[in-house]
């Protein structure tokens, strides 16, 4: 299994397109799977549809998880966004 980080959703519009974007966007440049978990499910988070799918509102708590170490980067990054929410 690879590091993982549990965070909250911050901003009030939660997982929403621009926000699935940005973290779709940071995973692609991942060398290696990178998911997203809510609620029991777990998605590829290189795909802004099934980030949408989990359908994570404010508050709601999510799991990014990588394959590998060499990624931690890409896993720091996502984790500042979250908790920065998203810029928004």
């Amino acid at each position: 299994m690879g590091l993982q980080r549990e965070l909250t959703i911050v901003n009030e519009l939660g997982l929403h397109a621009r926000s699935a974007a940005k973290i779709a966007e940071m995973a692609q440049d991942a060398k290696h799977k990178v998911w997203v978990r809510c609620g029991g499910e777990t998605v590829d988070a290189a795909s802004i549809i099934d980030i949408l799918s989990l359908g994570a509102a404010c508050g709601s708590r999510i799991e990014i998880e990588i394959e590998s170490a060499e990624d931690a980067p890409v896993l720091n990054a996502i984790a500042e966004l979250v908790e920065a929410g998203f810029g928004e």
